[in-house]
């Protein structure tokens, strides 16, 4: 894929990949293919696997976004690594709580407190 079409801008601190989405909504299923693809790579090309997804930028996120995210934990998961979100919007986070997800995910305030945590 492209680096300008990329979904995501992907910078390396201290072993831990931190990801950023470029888009603000989430929503589109070519874009939520897009984004499954290129974390998917991400996660496969990394050794030791610390994700953490920062959802400053992002106001809108659809269901299908989060089958998106359940699937990159499996991924995690099974390569034994680990995922981190941070930075999500009250209402976001309430889907979040709805679904349990918040339950699955280690959800954190700000991408500072998760990075203490890796």
């Amino acid at each position: 894929m492209p680096e300008d079409r990329s979904h995501l801008t992907v910078k390396d601190s201290g072993g831990v990949s931190v990801v950023e989405f470029s888009d603000r909504k989430i929503l589109d299923e070519l874009s939520i293919a897009e984004l499954t693809e290129e974390l998917g790579e991400l996660v496969t090309k990394m050794k030791d696997v610390k994700v953490l997804l920062n959802f400053k930028n992002v106001e809108h996120l659809s269901s299908a976004a989060l089958s998106m995210l359940i699937t990159l934990n499996k991924q995690v998961a099974e390569r034994k690594g680990k995922l981190k979100l941070s930075d999500i919007s009250a209402p976001i986070y309430e889907v979040f709580k709805i679904t349990r997800l918040n339950k699955l995910f280690s959800i954190y305030e700000t991408a500072r407190d998760a990075m203490d945590d890796f």
